[in-house]
């Protein structure tokens, strides 16, 4: 294997010590570089400086520094060869007379790798357009004038809040205009920003969907806020429930919830944005992978609704990747005084980053994209769906057909927890429903991803996840292949 060539001890304080009629400087150099070695502070293979250098650094002779590395050269801790640098040859060990063990810390147990990812979060990362997206940054790097380089504005650069206006109008329904957009990290970021700014305006509570994504929860409650539970049934939200609160903002994701999979009904929507004026609160809407509905076009957003009265947050972190860290709030208008006040230390991502991404848009690459990816999803979706039924039919499927998970039901005797564990050591990743709960429930299912495998994945992973649920099985139900 190549030895960096970048390893260079330049920085190793060598101690020479004080002068001594008994010793020669280069004795007194070896004996420092020695015992730099034998300490572990110069790794094997790591390059000692040059003779000329270390000279200069020590103030020495060349001479003395040649001789030292000679004398360790012939004792094996240096190695010298023509043409590349000199590098230590020795490392410590534990032989007596040696440099003492170091103490025994004991290893944490190997956790498997991961062959097959059925984890919910991730869109398909084989399928990200790297060439349309160097693209775009090159376009930018090329183009961005001198003052586009300088210091981002907090609230984002002004052609992606426009870009991704016009966007969210024409594709989500949204009313959204350059002024009221904020580009932020993603929606957790988004969600911190907001809550803030409700927190200094006075609203201390907080509504979540129960289950929901956990993340959401901490970021309102690292904001300062106190955080209210609420169910979800068929319907989506149960806005009675969340009535009986004292919130007075909610997050919801009415396009498509997560983890359940439930569209928020009409009524619920309107009886939603009721409830938001009749407690002079707010909705801050999760929009963050409704633009994977299957069955038929994405429904708008409810934040053309009430713009007033509804925040939007969204991300590229599902359509994309989120390793951009790209996202997006829209703010009721009356709103962005206080977003700005509330966080002055705010920073939007890198500048070039937004021109890429408002690049992206206005090339009309990221709708077509959005079309590549809802066609391989819908279609590994239902090779998921069809695997499922023939090798787990104890399971039952349930959420709208979109997104990037299902849901998949099983018997109320079912150690999902159990299952999930013993998937793990077969290197098959799963989430059991109760890890988006606030409290356990006798509801058994899993939470199953299909953004990040391959289609060709899906049967071996279910056969895993049949294996999983079979060993895990309670001993008076038979197994459902008997």
């Amino acid at each position: 294997m190549a030895v960096s060539q970048t390893n260079l001890a330049w920085a190793t304080l060598l101690d020479v010590g004080p002068p001594d009629h008994g010793r020669r400087l280069h004795d007194r150099l070896a004996h420092a570089l020695r015992t730099t070695i034998r300490g572990g502070r110069l790794a094997e293979g790591a390059a000692v400086p040059p003779s000329r250098a270390l000279a200069e650094e020590l103030g020495i002779s060349r001479w003395v520094v040649t001789e030292a590395y000679g004398q360790l050269v012939a004792e094996g801790y240096l190695s010298a060869r023509v043409g590349s640098a000199t590098r230590v040859s020795w490392t410590p060990d534990t032989s007596p007379g040696t440099a003492p063990p170091r103490p025994h810390t004991p290893r944490a147990p190997a956790v498997p790798p991961i062959r097959y990812d059925l984890a919910p979060g991730l869109p398909d990362l084989r399928a990200f357009p790297r060439r349309r997206w160097a693209d775009a940054v090159r376009a930018v790097t090329g183009s961005a004038v001198h003052y586009d380089l300088g210091l981002p504005h907090p609230a984002g650069h002004a052609v992606p809040r426009t870009t991704v206006a016009q966007y969210l109008r024409r594709s989500r329904g949204a009313d959204a205009h350059a002024a009221s957009v904020f580009v932020c990290a993603g929606v957790t970021d988004g969600l911190v920003r907001t809550c803030r700014a409700l927190r200094a305006e006075g609203i201390a509570d907080l509504a979540v969907e129960d289950p929901g994504w956990g993340r959401l929860r901490d970021a309102a409650t690292s904001a300062g806020l106190r955080v209210h539970p609420v169910p979800v049934d068929h319907d989506g939200l149960r806005v009675d429930d969340l009535a009986r609160t004292p919130a007075r903002t909610v997050v919801v994701g009415a396009a498509h919830q997560f983890p359940t999979g439930t569209v928020l009904s009409p009524a619920r929507r309107a009886q939603l944005v009721r409830w938001a004026r009749e407690v002079d609160g707010f909705v801050i809407e999760d929009d963050y992978d409704a633009e994977f509905r299957y069955d038929h076009h994405p429904v708008a957003v409810m934040q053309g609704m009430d713009p007033s009265r509804v925040f939007l947050l969204s991300s590229v972190s599902k359509t994309l990747s989120p390793a951009l860290g790209l996202g997006w709030l829209v703010a009721p208008a009356a709103m962005t005084p206080a977003l700005r006040a509330a966080n002055p230390v705010a920073a939007a991502p890198p500048v070039l980053d937004q021109l890429a991404l408002a690049t992206f848009i206005d090339r009309g690459w990221y709708d077509a994209h959005l079309r590549a990816a809802r066609r391989r999803f819908r279609s590994r979706r239902d090779v998921l769906v069809r695997t499922l039924g023939a090798q787990v039919p104890q399971g039952r499927v349930a959420g709208t057909a979109a997104g990037l998970h299902i849901l998949l039901h099983l018997p109320n005797d079912t150690d999902t927890s159990a299952t999930v564990r013993a998937a793990a050591t077969n290197g098959l990743q799963l989430n059991d429903l109760d890890d988006y709960r606030t409290k356990p429930s006798t509801e058994r299912a899993l939470v199953l991803g299909y953004g990040n495998i391959s289609d060709t994945e899906i049967p071996p992973a279910v056969a895993l996840l049949r294996e999983a649920l079979r060993s895990t099985a309670p001993r008076s139900r038979p197994h459902a292949d008997q």
